[in-house]
């Protein structure tokens, strides 16, 4: 063990009252995941809500008036869409290279906030693409930031259900965001010389900046840098969790490079593999985007349109918590997947079946699309958990996926012209064709796995015999033969 290793155990507080199962640990532990759950389930969720509250706003806008005043024509409104994600996706990885997520975070939402509130005042198509842009560069900072640091807290089987409470913000947002721009487009039109859809980026982007400074004395930052809010024994429980999860104290070695978690991640196959899995389940998933247009085609005002929004979103919420917490107790993630999308495949296959005066076949349709949203959440737990060491890594890993699978929204912005409509048959063709390649590319990186846990179990016989089996393994799972040293005694991936 190197002396960087021995620095950190003893840092932790490696001591017999520690050790898993005491009455001492159990108590520390219950109380460290309870005070977690409090700042996580609660704050990070709303914030993700509200993320996607002001990322999806335009679709709501565009019920009453917004394509009119700015004057937008032809591919115009799906470019204001697409363009958030460029943003996104070029400022996306440097962020997680800051270290004090409490702070930055916060800072981010008050300035997405501030560019929601000013996309009520531009005047034409070249204000919003810029307002747009610069939203998607700022809100580039959020998702991957939170992402990392549940990864930093808790272990590979509490995280799936941590990520769904996470990402159930981005579910309630489309159900909550329809009611409140339900209420707000149907009352607050001409009212102080504004359009209401005006008022929309207003009350929703003050909100944002709200929240974003109680979140300040709130967010946590890592369980090395954090100095209040929890006890020292809590701290030291926490670093403890991450070794006894992945068989090392998850912080980098001192003895690496600035860039060696940049250059793992971006030459390991198996990111770029997943990324693509990904892109491909956004692209399925960009019926999302435009929900509030689906929901128009059964005939119903703009009012009732917004209202008949909200349950689909609720129904996605509650199967992807349930979804989840299985996966959670059974610790697999593959068949858990793979399920929601055969089912929004049929949910495809029921709106492009049947006619567009079928209005309960079309909205029991609608529900079974929204509900494919628990696949990606587990797809994105699985990520996490699929590059677990060294932690530069997996940040870099985390942001590059998630920038780079971004590509789908926009493309998925582009995939629902108004000339597919009302029926969308050819839109619905293009969302079954990408929910079928996720699950086969996901169904490949589950072989890739299971192979990789023999190899781990082969180096775990061998590792006291100090052969070279560890160094394959190092060099085949994109990691240091340190961490591969490592992760052999007993870390096993998640399939």
């Amino acid at each position: 063990m190197s002396e960087h290793e021995r620095a950190a155990l003893a840092e932790v507080g490696a001591s017999s009252e520690f050790a898993p199962g005491t009455p001492e640990r159990m108590r520390i532990e219950k109380r460290l995941k309870r005070k977690l759950d409090a700042r996580f389930s609660i704050l990070v969720s709303l914030t993700v809500a509200l993320n996607y509250i002001d990322r999806n706003n335009a679709a709501a806008a565009r019920l009453q008036g917004f394509e009119q005043d700015l004057g937008l024509t032809g591919q115009e409104f799906p470019t204001l869409l697409s363009i958030l994600y460029v943003g996104y996706i070029l400022f996306q990885i440097s962020y997680n290279y800051i270290g004090r997520p409490s702070l930055y975070i916060p800072a981010a939402m008050l300035l997405w906030g501030m560019i929601s509130v000013l996309t009520g005042v531009t005047q034409n198509f070249a204000g919003a693409l810029l307002t747009r842009l610069f939203l998607g560069m700022v809100e580039a900072a959020f998702l991957p930031g939170a992402l990392f640091i549940l990864s930093k807290w808790y272990k590979r089987d509490e995280i799936s259900l941590r990520y769904t409470l996470l990402y159930c913000g981005n579910l309630i947002s489309n159900a909550f965001g329809s009611l409140v721009a339900a209420g707000i487009l149907a009352n607050l039109q001409g009212a102080l010389g504004h359009a209401a859809w005006r008022w929309l980026f207003y009350i929703e982007g003050g909100i944002t900046m709200l929240v974003a400074v109680i979140a300040i004395p709130i967010l946590p930052d890592f369980p090395q840098t954090t100095k209040w809010g929890f006890t020292k024994q809590e701290l030291q429980v926490a670093q403890l969790r991450m070794l006894e999860d992945t068989g090392e104290v998850d912080q980098d070695s001192s003895e690496d490079k600035w860039y060696t978690g940049f250059v793992l991640a971006v030459t390991d196959y198996k990111v770029y593999l997943l990324t693509i899995a990904l892109t491909a389940c956004i692209v399925g998933l960009s019926f999302n985007i435009y929900f509030p247009t689906l929901t128009k085609t059964l005939g119903y005002a703009t009012t009732p349109t917004l209202l008949l929004s909200a349950p689909p979103w609720v129904f996605s919420c509650i199967v992807s918590l349930i979804n989840s917490w299985h996966s959670d107790r059974t610790q697999e993630k593959f068949w858990h997947a793979t399920w929601p999308l055969v089912v929004g495949i049929v949910g495809f296959v029921v709106s492009m079946a049947t006619s567009p005066t079928n209005v309960a076949g079309r909205y029991v349709a609608l529900f079974l699309q929204a509900q494919s949203y628990a696949a990606y959440i587990i797809m994105y737990s699985w990520m996490a958990s699929s590059f677990p060491r060294p932690p530069a890594k997996r940040a870099v890993a985390l942001a590059l996926m998630n920038a780079l699978s971004q590509v789908g929204n926009i493309i998925g912005s582009y995939c629902w012209p108004t000339n597919f409509g009302p029926s969308y048959t050819y839109s619905y063709a293009i969302m079954t064709a990408c929910f079928g390649l996720t699950i086969i590319l996901n169904f490949w990186f589950r072989c890739i796995l299971v192979a990789a846990n023999k190899r781990l179990a082969e180096g775990e016989r061998a590792f006291d015999e100090h052969d070279d089996t560890i160094t394959r393994a190092a060099a085949l799972e994109g990691t240091t033969a340190k961490d591969a040293a490592h992760m052999a005694k007993g870390f096993r991936f998640l399939v």
